[in-house]
């Protein structure tokens, strides 16, 4: 926009379930973005930058792209029944945080709830807490073991009697003093006030049998899905479904379009 290319941006309408602004519109403190010393909402952040797209000379349009064709140009793409051309098309879309929808998810979603510790775990409602991690890969070890920097303990819901984490990443977690891990369990409901969970309804994937877990705090690790399925395959994409770029720059293997953010990112994944 400020080198005057007058680009429309198409920033969804609850596209994948989630407001225009992506998954930082589901967060609320977001400490970790460079320049703001004491912190800034997520949804705000998210304002903000849409008026500054804005004020550069942008088009926005909240609709969502539901059909693209990119196999010549221009590349043409079909918004509810309208359909745009375009030279050059950047793919900014995401990856969505996948969740269980839970009964009393609704209720409790960022009420205790979240899919980004990183993003959610330094708030004060989880100081000194017990809170609870699903999943058993690399990143539900890496954020067991960040959320004890402020949790009093955290527990790990893994559902099987192993993890698929890495070894180093497993160990870090099972021999930390203030993780516990519970093998063989699964979440099933989330209980609480109304205004703030205080519980995580337990199953045990073997006997079948209950209990409930105090927490004031859950967080599901279970892996992201890229939005790209619209794509119909007309990219180079990898196992997970993630856009390959070419290293080192934002080229995918359709010459004239390009990716960035988590759309292409598995790694980072934070503001």
């Amino acid at each position: 926009a400020r080198a005057r290319m007058a680009p429309i941006m198409f920033e969804g309408f609850m596209a994948a379930g989630v407001a225009a602004g992506g998954q930082l519109t589901t967060t609320t403190d977001v400490e970790n973005f460079p320049g703001f010393p004491k912190g800034i909402m997520g949804p705000q952040l998210m304002e903000d930058m849409r008026e500054q797209s804005i004020n550069c000379g942008a088009e926005i349009i909240t609709e969502t792209v539901e059909k693209i064709n990119l196999q010549k140009r221009p590349f043409t793409f079909e918004v509810d029944d309208v359909e745009y051309a375009a030279d050059t098309v950047i793919l900014a879309t995401g990856a969505t945080a996948k969740r269980m929808n839970l009964p009393g998810e609704e209720t409790y979603w960022q009420r205790g709830m979240s899919a980004c510790a990183v993003c959610d775990g330094a708030m004060p409602m989880f100081k000194d807490q017990i809170v609870v991690v699903v999943g058993g890969g690399d990143s539900a070890c890496e954020e067991a073991v960040f959320l004890t920097k402020y949790a009093s303990k955290v527990v790990m819901l893994v559902r099987r009697t192993e993890m698929r984490a890495s070894k180093v990443m497993q160990e870090r977690a099972i021999q930390h003093e203030q993780i516990e891990v519970m093998w063989n369990s699964v979440p099933v409901e989330i209980t609480g006030d109304g205004k703030q969970m205080s519980n995580v309804k337990v199953q045990d994937t073997q006997t079948g049998e209950f209990r409930d877990v105090e927490a004031r705090g859950f967080f599901y690790a279970i892996g992201h899905k890229p939005n790209t399925d619209f794509l119909e395959g007309q990219l180079a994409l990898d196992e997970s479904g993630y856009i390959i770029t070419k290293p080192g720059t934002t080229e995918t293997s359709v010459p004239g379009v390009f990716a960035c953010g988590d759309v292409q990112d598995k790694e980072w994944r934070q503001a």
